[in-house]
């Protein structure tokens, strides 16, 4: 299974953000999105997730030389500013998801152990998602992710917001979960992708490349890495 994004376009006005991106991404690898502030990662999620529409090229999935639009059921995206229903507690907003997913979970747990594997404190539950701190927002929005288990996971920004526990805890459950899933991080920074991903991909002046001249952990990778996205 592969997430392809084939000579994607997107102009907002007289800006282009989008230039002909075009990249292959693999189930069973994390891939790294990179790029400068203003790049346009998150409008190529939005693209993909079919949050906005593109002006041009297409995004689908492929398995076993099928293409098949992108729907619902096959995306989960995590923003880097979570939105949740405030005025719920995190027990209801948890049981709440349950219920209306029940036809895709296949690893049923209760509602606490499902908190307990993003390591959140089992009296936090009681309270209002409006009184959580923005990382305890985060590993709402991620357990989604967890129940659901979605083919294609789109991560933005996801861990910058999360203390080095918390931080180290999602790092592990993603590695867990690569192998059925094709990942992409947009992160910038850099030495996160380096720990965690597979691969790394830019997304500079509209278009998208793997940095195939060396390995990501590498020696020199970074010092690669600014130039590309200096020219």
């Amino acid at each position: 299974m592969r997430l392809v994004v084939d000579a994607i376009g997107k102009s907002f006005e007289e800006k282009q953000v989008l230039n002909g991106a075009s990249f292959q991404f693999e189930k069973g690898k994390i891939y790294g999105l990179l790029g400068r502030n203003g790049a346009g990662k998150t409008t190529l999620f939005n693209c993909i997730s079919q949050e906005i529409e593109y002006d041009e090229g297409t995004v689908y999935m492929e398995e076993n030389g099928e293409k098949k639009d992108i729907s619902y059921d096959m995306m989960g995206y995590a923003f880097s500013t979570p939105v949740l229903p405030e005025f719920l507690t995190g027990y209801e907003f948890i049981k709440f998801f349950l219920d209306i997913n029940r036809d895709r979970i296949k690893d049923p747990r209760t509602v606490e152990e499902y908190a307990q594997m993003v390591g959140m404190e089992l009296p936090d539950l009681d309270r209002l998602l409006k009184g959580y701190s923005h990382g305890m927002k985060n590993k709402m929005q991620m357990l989604c992710l967890l129940i659901s288990k979605p083919p294609l996971l789109l991560l933005d920004e996801p861990l910058t917001s999360l203390d080095v526990v918390a931080a180290h805890e999602m790092k592990e459950l993603l590695l867990e979960m690569k192998k059925d899933h094709i990942i992409i991080l947009s992160t910038h920074i850099l030495q996160l992708a380096q720990d965690l991903c597979d691969e790394i991909v830019l997304l500079h002046q509209g278009k998208l490349a793997g940095v195939e001249d060396l390995d990501c952990h590498d020696k020199g990778f970074e010092e690669h890495v600014m130039e590309l996205l200096s020219q």
